[in-house]
């Protein structure tokens, strides 16, 4: 099985990328990235350091898990290696990840043409599409052809809360300004509740205090919908990487599940 990671040039938030890298390779699911250009992405650096991130670092900064799964995967060939996003082609993979970042350089990532027809053809097609914090934001600007509605308009979903995004904002506004708001003025779980047919599709889910991992599954919140998975933060970024096998297995064949 072939998955396709879709990334900014630069700004991806890292584990919501080498978590779910390091999951499906070690599942056998082959991971293939593409960028803008084709040219190695990197992370938000901010967030695998934590520098500038003050007495909120431990809180707000990537785990050391996390940071691990990162180094290894930057030595991986498909990730030193990736596509354009003008040469994915849906046919060629048998699921769609599309992972988040809030640093404004992942606008061209939120924004890009090619990757909103792209997502389309993967929900027309009924692939696995799973979607976490600002990775949701592309999916619902992606647009069903034969509805000219979101791809999301009838579905369920999460994504980054607003009451994340705000307070990761005001924790940190005084030495970083607007970093933490890609759209200051909109912010992501604003954006998707407008591209459903109802607020009420919208699930927030359990107050989101503690990441997700391995053995703690519990932690993290997962919404599926048909084809269609998503999720909120960094925190739930375990709990959707493995949702995402189960869908892509039982797709190959629906009595395995595991």
């Amino acid at each position: 099985m072939k998955v396709l990671i879709p990334l900014p040039g630069y700004g991806f938030d890292p584990t919501e990328v080498a978590i779910p890298w390091k999951v499906f390779s070690d599942r056998e699911i082959d991971v293939v990235f593409a960028t803008p250009a084709g040219n190695k992405a990197s992370a938000d650096t901010l967030m695998l350091s934590g520098e500038k991130l003050g007495i909120w670092r431990s809180l707000l900064k990537a785990r050391k898990d996390a940071v691990a799964a990162y180094n290894e995967m930057d030595r991986d060939p498909s990730f030193l290696n990736p596509l354009r996003y003008v040469d994915a082609r849906e046919q060629d993979f048998d699921g769609l990840f599309l992972p988040g970042g809030h640093d404004k350089a992942v606008r061209e990532y939120l924004e890009s043409d090619i990757l909103h027809r792209l997502v389309a053809e993967f929900f027309a097609a009924q692939k696995p599409v799973a979607a976490i914090c600002h990775g949701v934001v592309l999916a619902a600007r992606s647009i069903d052809s034969q509805t000219g509605l979101s791809v999301l308009h009838d579905l369920r979903t999460t994504a980054l809360l607003k009451t994340q995004e705000l307070a990761a904002y005001k924790l940190t506004k005084l030495w970083l300004k607007d970093y933490y708001l890609t759209y200051p003025g909109n912010t992501v779980e604003d954006e998707v509740t407008k591209a459903l047919s109802s607020c009420d599709n919208f699930l927030r889910g359990p107050k989101p205090f503690l990441r997700d991992s391995a053995d703690r599954l519990d932690r993290g919140f997962v919404v599926r919908d048909e084809n269609y998975l998503s999720a909120r933060w960094p925190g739930d970024t375990h709990s959707i990487s493995i949702e995402m096998v189960k869908m892509l297995r039982t797709r190959q064949s629906p009595d395995q599940l595991e």
